[in-house]
């Protein structure tokens, strides 16, 4: 060596923040974020992999969750906050705290859609309410059509200022009828109640109120409609015992 010139490296750290590139991993590990510029990756190095399927333990959302895909959440753990996407798939077990809303494709009409807020009953009651007056019809939602069971309907009548004898007098269509038994001048309020289907492609699909069980797995029925509230993540099973389980 001796009488050799020394050359010093032309490596070095390069802490530069660049973007995720390679080929896609589909296996669920770690997310690992790599730090080499693209244009310098070595030709005779392994292919780097990005990865499509990722696992971590904790997760915080700061802002929100955006995309065109759907979130699919299987297992059991505790997620907070509120979750906006085209699909929601699974349960949601813990309690849901704060309004249920759904938002769900228009039944008859493409590019539109619908959100309420859901009651809480042993249906899946939907309703509209207003005031009536100098009329004796009360026009429906159209997109109740295919949504809720007609034979569900039911309607209430509060008379506003004088006694009027108000009498449901049949429906047609979506519209429903309403006279007055004295001849009075029609002037209230109205609430009418149906049942949505719970599965409008399936409209013999029944709700199971109460039905044997340990954990909601054990639902008789289709398991993916539903948000499962008052569960125990960590025990698997109810929060509250009933009263054969207190006594012993």
């Amino acid at each position: 060596m001796a009488g050799m010139e020394f050359v010093p490296g032309a490596g070095g750290r390069d802490c530069s923040d660049y973007p995720a590139f390679g080929e896609p991993s589909t296996i669920y590990s770690y997310i690992f974020k790599g730090n080499s510029d693209p244009d310098k990756y070595p030709d005779e190095a392994c292919l780097p992999y990005i990865h499509i399927t990722a696992q971590i333990d904790f997760l915080q959302i700061n802002q929100e969750i955006n995309g065109e895909g759907n979130i699919d959440i299987k297992g059991t753990g505790d997620f907070g906050g509120d979750v906006t996407a085209p699909t929601f798939n699974g349960n949601v077990n813990g309690s849901c705290n704060g309004n249920k809303a759904f938002d769900i494709p228009h039944v008859k009409e493409n590019g539109k859609r619908i959100r309420h807020i859901c009651a809480e009953g042993p249906e899946a009651g939907i309703y509209v309410r207003g005031t009536l007056q100098h009329a004796n019809t009360i026009v429906l939602p159209e997109y109740w059509e295919g949504l809720v069971d007609p034979a569900s309907i039911t309607v209430t009548f509060t008379q506003i200022g004088y006694s009027q004898d108000l009498i449901f007098d049949g429906f047609e269509g979506n519209v429903i009828k309403v006279r007055s038994g004295n001849a009075s001048n029609i002037y209230c309020f109205y609430e009418i109640w149906a049942a949505r289907y719970i599965d409008p492609t399936n409209k013999d699909e029944k709700l199971h109120v109460v039905y044997d069980g340990e954990t909601p797995d054990d639902y008789p029925g289709n398991n993916e409609h539903y948000l499962v509230g008052g569960w125990d993540y960590g025990r698997q099973e109810t929060q509250g015992k009933n009263p054969v389980d207190k006594e012993s």
